[in-house]
């Protein structure tokens, strides 16, 4: 099944998908999160909405909402960005240790790996935050560089998560020291690397990482497309194709970002199009048919984020 914000759907009505965008985002410390206000929601709402009605448009049935908590997570504006627009979001349970954990509330950094996991745990058995919602995969992150301990405890309570849950992992990584220290520690934790997303793996520029990651089974996101010139990410995709991993990869934006924490940011809002307007265009002039649109944001989210459990 896949789990979105509405409840759960068959792994065959996710449909096309977004597998790593954001609706909102807080970037301030979890002790001085905004709070979501009546007002605050109805403006994310009326401002994001039209992003998700460009998409669906586009073909698109679901979103994948990458916002942890203590980052902006909020889900009533989700549940009510789903219900008006029809797209499936799928949200989210996990912290999220990049920015020196300042996303990871002070009382919280001694916990251990099992205190952490029982948190997620308890937002997949009983919903997030007083709510019926329950989290569709876990998301966290880790600094860069070599990991510190607190990254250690965030990626074991993940891996511990996963077990109970069957909730797919994805972490924000976008550096190789760090993205190949958390592959090793989810391998030592007995963690199918097909259940393990590395997020941002687009910004690691040795090839020869993504070839390691892919040999060993991992799921690598390249999900900044837009943020570069198109011929990077077509040639990245096609390079990960030609040696063989098409069925290890996932595509996204990484775009929306109403920040609320600089009341909104309008200006620097990024829509979710440039897969559709600039991505498989291209993709489709190096020779690929509509089978790569097919692999990409059908067939690899279906079965990537299906849980088993």
């Amino acid at each position: 099944m896949i789990m979105t914000v509405l409840g759960e759907i068959n792994p065959d009505d996710l449909g096309k998908s977004l597998v790593h965008e954001h609706i909102a985002v807080d970037f301030s410390p979890a002790e001085n999160q905004i709070p979501f206000t009546h007002e605050l929601r109805k403006d994310i709402v009326n401002t994001m909405k039209p992003y998700l009605e460009e998409i669906k448009n586009l073909g698109f049935k679901s979103l994948f909402e990458c916002t942890p908590k203590y980052l902006g997570r909020d889900l009533v504006t989700l549940k009510e960005l789903s219900q008006t627009t029809g797209i499936n979001i799928i949200t989210n349970t996990g912290f999220y240790a990049f920015g020196e954990y300042k996303h990871i509330p002070l009382k919280m950094r001694n916990y251990s790996p099992e205190e952490f996991a029982q948190i997620w745990i308890e937002e997949w058995k009983k919903g997030i935050d007083g709510t019926d919602i329950k989290p569709g995969f876990i998301k966290t992150s880790v600094n860069h560089g070599k990991l510190g301990e607190l990254d250690k405890k965030i990626i074991i309570a993940s891996c511990m998560t996963y077990m109970e849950t069957g909730l797919t992992i994805a972490c924000h990584t976008g550096e190789k020291e760090c993205a190949l220290e958390v592959a090793d520690l989810v391998e030592r934790e007995g963690v199918d690397p097909s259940a393990f997303i590395i997020v941002h793996a687009d910004q690691i520029e040795d090839f020869n990482v993504h070839l390691n990651l892919f040999n060993r089974g991992f799921i690598l996101e390249y999900d900044g497309i837009g943020s570069k010139p198109i011929e990077y990410h077509v040639d990245l995709i096609d390079k990960a194709i030609k040696a063989g991993f098409i069925r290890q990869i996932l595509i996204s934006h990484d775009a929306g970002w109403y920040t609320i924490n600089e009341g909104g940011a309008k200006d620097k809002i990024r829509p979710y199009n440039n897969i559709s307007i600039k991505l498989i265009p291209e993709l489709y002039k190096k020779g690929y048919n509509e089978d790569i649109e097919k692999i990409l944001l059908i067939e690899n989210p279906k079965r990537i984020f299906d849980i088993k459990k």
